[in-house]
């Protein structure tokens, strides 16, 4: 493989916005990405895996650079000389790389793999709640957290089918394979822009990670329904039940953001999906009014996102430990509140992506102990390192008719 200067010039820069401006990864990316317009899909690929590989072994790299998590223009061709050096690719004769240390690097690099918080690039507070939560597994959560995620389809069955979508997609060249046990999923081989693709245009699939991909049908709707997404946000979960309940009954989707139920109306546009009704949560009024009349409702809480740091590796420096503490308290409020909205015999589903006991099954049976009415009907824990997709936690709750 051969260095291009001004890709790696690219990498550098998001890297300092990343870094220094505590920017996003994703939207440094997708701004980096608009910056040439001649860079072909392989450039693309090389930008947007060497920007988040440096973003997902920060500490790592640092500690193999020696540069003492202080990141100037200098620190940052360290930086990105360790991550080449690892990949075996050979530097170009650079004035940047004059004198790179190729071999200190690399047995730096095995010293390295003896600790773990250096190992899989976490800060220590994060190494000491994953221990004190999961114990044992943690280490292998912690591992298949850090690799790279697929890129995962979820078919928009109101327009198209499997089948369908994935020889429409081969002929845009892109090359997908289905996945037992997933029945609306497709996993695409690589990497390429699937938003150009007519496919995509016409709202035939979404990109939706397989394990959120389960959210949908353990919230056991049926057409006709009157169903409430109560955290919808962008709405993947929304479209999601529209294609399930076939267009029919009513979705009402709930969000605090005006700004993300706007995208979710453009998305539904998009994907042909007519019973969805967007309402903005600006005052309890609009909870209060939806008590009682919801066959089910959908909690897609907001967590700590600890199961989808693969997607997205910058979690891992922005998440502060007492950000734990505080969402599981709205986590709390959220299901207290928005559980009211269910009819008897009608069901609740809490979701999160998050692979925390205290976030997922505690915050259940806290729940449970004070309402008698609703009992566990089903709950699944979906940890990455088993599945190979996102770690992810579902219980489905049944309110009882009459309880005594």
């Amino acid at each position: 493989m051969r260095l291009h200067r001004n890709l790696v010039l690219a990498v550098i820069d998001s890297l300092n916005y990343i870094f220094n401006d505590g920017l996003y990864a994703d939207k440094v990316v997708e701004k980096t990405l608009k910056r040439d317009s001649r860079w072909g899909s392989r450039d693309r690929k090389f930008l947007a895996e060497t920007v988040y590989d440096c973003v997902r072994w920060k500490r790592l790299y640092n500690e193999i650079a020696g540069t003492k998590e202080h990141y100037s223009q200098e620190n940052l061709w360290k930086i990105f000389t360790v991550w080449a050096t690892l990949r075996g690719i050979k530097l170009p004769d650079w004035k940047q790389f004059e004198g790179a240390p190729i071999r200190r690097i690399k047995g730096k690099f095995d010293e390295c793999q003896k600790t773990r918080v250096l190992r899989e690039s976490i800060p220590d507070w994060l190494d000491e709640l994953g221990v004190k939560s999961l114990g044992n597994a943690w280490d292998n959560e912690i591992q298949q957290l850090n690799q790279q995620a697929d890129v995962i389809l979820r078919v928009n069955t109101l327009k198209t089918n499997l089948s369908q979508l994935q020889q429409q997609l081969h002929k845009d060249e892109i090359e997908t394979e289905l996945i037992k046990g997933y029945p609306d999923a497709l996993r695409v081989t690589e990497r390429k822009n699937l938003f150009r693709t007519e496919a995509f245009q016409q709202g035939f699939f979404e990109v939706q990670d397989a394990s959120s991909q389960k959210v949908g049908p353990f919230l056991q709707v049926k057409p006709g329904m009157r169903v409430v997404d109560a955290c919808a946000g962008a709405g993947g979960k929304s479209l999601h039940l529209a294609a399930l309940m076939e267009n029919k009954g009513l979705i009402i989707s709930l969000d605090i953001y005006e700004r993300k139920l706007k995208e979710l109306k453009r998305r539904a546009k998009r994907n042909g999906a007519h019973n969805i009704e967007t309402r903005t949560i600006d005052s309890t009024k609009v909870i209060k009014k939806l008590y009682g009349q919801a066959d089910r409702v959908l909690i897609d809480a907001p967590c700590s996102g600890l199961g989808v740091l693969r997607r997205n590796p910058d979690a891992k420096w922005k998440l502060q430990p007492t950000f734990i503490e505080e969402i599981t308290k709205v986590q709390a409020e959220i299901l207290e509140t928005y559980a009211k909205m269910i009819k008897p015999d009608g069901k609740l589903v809490y979701a999160t992506c998050s692979i925390l006991p205290q976030e997922n099954e505690q915050q259940v049976e806290k729940f449970l102990k004070n309402h008698p009415e609703f009992s566990l009907e089903e709950e699944l824990k979906i940890s990455a390192y088993k599945s190979g997709f996102d770690g992810f936690y579902m219980a489905r709750l049944i309110k009882k008719e009459h309880h005594s």
